[in-house]
């Protein structure tokens, strides 16, 4: 069952996408797990990798502190998300298919050593 913080980070990450012209099919394309989340993101050529997880990054963490204060306490130096990111381009032999099953599989088969950071 998925938990309260994590339900509201999807949530609050859809409502960027549709803010920003962001296309996600939350149904899926997202995947918050228990210490990241996988998101499959089409983004207008405006915008370049780094500036979508840059809004997204900062939006969403005022968001759910503000709306999880507990959170900057559990969390070492305060921060919800870590400076990398991994971004991946469609196309040739990575189709939209080949993303949509990679993160369907990592919701399956994701057990992770870390502390939770969404329960």
């Amino acid at each position: 069952m998925i938990g309260e913080v994590a339900q509201y980070t999807g949530e609050v990450l859809q409502r960027i996408a549709d803010e920003y012209g962001l296309w996600v099919d939350t149904v899926d394309t997202m995947e918050v797990m228990e210490d990241h989340v996988h998101v499959f993101w089409e983004a207008p050529p405006r915008y370049s990798p780094a500036q979508v997880l840059q809004i997204m990054k900062s939006i969403s963490a005022r968001e759910i502190f503000q709306r999880f204060p507990r959170l900057r306490k559990q969390l070492w130096a305060g921060e919800l998300w870590r400076d990398g990111y991994f971004v991946r381009s469609v196309g040739g032999q990575v189709t939209a298919e080949v993303i949509r099953r990679y993160i369907e599989y990592q919701a399956q088969e994701h057990i992770s050593p870390q502390l939770p950071l969404f329960e």
